[in-house]
């Protein structure tokens, strides 16, 4: 259940050029969020913006009782959110929307991310970190080195973000750029391609990224998409963040954003 709740600012960072990495005191969404949720955040104390900004959550800390919110400036409302000052409070609704999926995971994944696609993936990759090291203790009597694989794409080196965190969860990092300053000189769905598929214990894939990227990915294998949309309400009344599926049409903020690929109708 989402709770409307004025959060403190612990710690606001830039991160890049237009990156910047809120961190937030908030019990409740610490408590309740899980990998894939969403927050809708009043960026003013006005009304100009009239309508809130859904973020990804990046990041949870229990012990803290805090989270992150990753973002990039692409508009007025990111931009004012970006003046926002360590000790002010913002008008924050979540936790939103259902996350991914990770019942079907042992100690082995892929994730996917494409742009700022890498925000949510942080948070999942450190729970699927303590799952699989939590698989490894039960099957071997102690934990090893687990078998997550993280592939990160963007447009040249300075629009990549989170490298050093998430090359803290796993050795196995592959990143490309459009450009070739930094990785491989391609897609990051090319990376997937070129990975050796287990075909007798499929590994369980997570997306995020620009809807081509997801389209692209989902050609190639089934897996888990997380759909960026433009939300107004966040809570499934307004119908303005519908995307088309094979069971009709569903809203991107309380059906998903993460949905099954194969449920998606892309074109």
């Amino acid at each position: 259940m989402p709770k409307q709740e004025k959060v403190k600012i612990i710690d606001h960072q830039q991160v890049g050029s237009l990156y910047f990495k809120l961190t937030l005191f908030s019990d409740y969404i610490s408590t309740n969020a899980k990998p894939g949720q969403f927050v809708q955040v009043k960026c003013s104390d006005g009304y100009d913006p009239l309508l809130r900004r859904p973020l990804s959550i990046h990041r949870v800390n229990k012990l803290e009782k805090t989270f992150q919110l990753l973002y990039e400036i692409v508009g007025k409302g990111t931009d004012l959110l970006s003046q926002k000052c360590k000790e002010e409070e913002l008008d924050v609704l979540g936790p939103l929307g259902n996350g991914f999926d990770l019942s079907k995971v042992k100690d082995s994944a892929i994730l996917v991310g494409g742009g700022m696609g890498v925000a949510p993936l942080l948070f999942l990759a450190e729970e699927l970190k303590k799952k699989a090291e939590s698989h490894a203790y039960r099957q071997a009597g102690r934990t090893q080195n687990t078998g997550i694989q993280i592939l990160i794409g963007a447009s040249s080196k300075d629009c990549l973000v989170c490298l050093d965190e998430f090359k803290q969860i796993t050795d196995k990092v592959q990143i490309s750029t459009d450009d070739g300053s930094c990785g491989e000189k391609c897609f990051v769905s090319d990376l997937l391609k070129n990975l050796t598929p287990d075909t007798s214990h499929p590994t369980p894939i997570f997306a995020c990224g620009p809807k081509p990227m997801l389209q692209t990915i989902a050609k190639i294998t089934p897996c888990q998409v997380s759909m960026e949309a433009r939300m107004a309400c966040g809570i499934g009344t307004c119908l303005g963040c519908v995307v088309k599926t094979k069971s009709g049409f569903k809203k991107v903020c309380k059906d998903g954003p993460v949905f099954d690929s194969e449920e998606i109708l892309f074109s």
